[in-house]
């Protein structure tokens, strides 16, 4: 049967099911150019209006993960595990987990993204270690795999090349807040790793793109259902994005508290606790460990001992970074001219924290970008960030700011300050929300 890619439109759009074959003759024709961008836009509008059912979501997600290369790494030992996260503030988990998860036998070819609007990027924070390629060749890649356990790159043009085709039609026609398009815009790519089961992070609050727990649980379960329809385990932890997770925002600074994680110099509690969660639910999904209680403690044992730091170590080595950048990361890490303290404009206990707004004043001092072309200046951002709950005074700072020149300073102070609510109930955020399994 010849399928037209105006009838596979106006079946979308009068809210009918597209079968697996229309939805895979779609894809591949945008692959190949026989079916036309705007073509493109016209079925996303159809999809952002009149939605998808779990099985058009899954020939959707596979139909564009197979537009491209899907690793196989069948020659390997062990399962073959990675993590995404939706995005939040001050979430640098992925450095932490992916050599921890190394550390205890599993293989991590984890696949990262740059940053996206307020939200911090895993690449963008790897960009900051001098000489660290986040684009190896394909045999680089197998070959920190292989030895060390763990590699964090990004994404190859050879891997779901049709879902970059279609994000950036999405990015330009406002239809890119849709659950069936978001889990198969994530899940292609992460699918296209070839992975053996995936451990979903989906933050809600005031720092993440899902605000509320009915829209955070909703993104939770489509992925979850999908991905597991796709032949991959996958289970979500629905985690609180209410306050930056670490005390650190800005990519070197987000690599600083990394290493000091890892070293034990320093952990921020609530960090800890989302880190050694999801790598305990990985090590499930993955069966290298059946009892969750058994599987925090290996993690632990990971962090604790050293060997995670150590893998981390050997990771940014073999992909270019300096050899001796765990024991030396201040050495390597850029380092912003103006470095103080904010303060409160009066002394008082903090009640709440527009986390979204802490990620935008990074954004105005260049830690982010406001266009998708945006140099970023890896040096600056905040460190000693104040939790919810913390006594502010004239000896407690709200943070401490990196900034290149005045201006930009004095706005992300005032921005800062902004984000920090004094007055009123403190709110109480549990810091998991749930758990979504297949």
């Amino acid at each position: 049967m010849v399928f037209l890619p105006q009838e596979v439109i106006a079946k979308k759009r009068d809210g009918e099911k597209l079968s697996r074959e229309e939805i895979l003759y779609f894809i591949a024709g945008l692959n190949n150019g026989t079916v036309k961008h705007e073509q493109a836009a016209a079925l996303a509008m159809a999809i952002y209006f009149q939605n998808m059912d779990l099985e058009e979501r899954i020939s959707l997600t596979e139909a564009m993960r197979d537009s491209g290369e899907v690793l196989d790494w069948s020659d390997f030992d062990g399962p073959i595990l990675d993590k995404h996260s939706t995005g939040g503030v001050g979430d640098n988990v992925s450095l932490m987990l992916a050599p921890i998860w190394a550390a205890v036998g599993a293989n991590v070819p984890m696949i990262s993204g740059r940053g996206l609007g307020h939200t911090g990027g895993t690449l963008d924070k790897f960009d900051a270690i001098p000489g660290y390629t986040t684009s190896p060749d394909n045999a680089l890649f197998r070959q920190v795999v292989r030895e060390v356990g763990c590699a964090i790159i990004g994404q190859t043009t050879d891997l779901a090349p049709a879902d970059k085709i279609m994000y950036g039609i999405r990015d330009v026609t406002a239809t890119v807040e849709n659950v069936s398009l978001i889990t198969s815009s994530i899940l292609s790519k992460k699918l296209a790793a070839g992975l053996d089961a995936l451990v979903l992070d989906v933050k809600v609050g005031t720092g993440a793109f899902m605000r509320t727990a009915d829209d955070a649980d909703e993104l939770a379960n489509s992925l979850v259902k999908v991905a597991n329809g796709a032949g991959v385990k996958t289970s979500a932890l629905i985690t609180d994005m209410n306050e930056p997770l670490a005390s650190a925002a800005g990519n070197a600074l987000e690599v600083r508290n990394a290493v000091e994680f890892l070293s034990g110099a320093h952990q921020d509690n609530r960090l800890l606790d989302v880190t050694i969660e999801l790598a305990a639910l990985g090590l499930g999904l993955a069966g290298l460990e059946s009892d969750m209680d058994t599987a925090r403690s290996k993690c632990l044992n990971a962090l604790n001992s050293g060997a995670a730091a150590e893998k981390f170590g050997q990771m940014v080595s073999l992909l270019g970074g300096p050899v001796d950048f765990v024991e030396n990361y201040d050495n390597h890490l850029p380092v912003a001219p103006i470095v103080r303290d904010v303060f409160a404009e009066r002394e008082a206990q903090v009640r709440a924290i527009d986390a979204k707004g802490v990620g935008m004043a990074v954004v105005v001092l260049g830690g982010g970008r406001k266009t998708p072309t945006d140099q970023l200046d890896y040096a600056v951002g905040f460190d000693q960030i104040a939790p919810i709950g913390t006594n502010l005074s004239k000896d407690v700072p709200i943070a401490r700011l990196h900034a290149a020149d005045e201006a930009s300073a004095a706005e992300a102070s005032a921005r800062l300050r902004h984000a920090y609510q004094l007055d009123g109930e403190q709110e109480a955020h549990e810091l998991f929300h749930g758990l979504i399994t297949a």
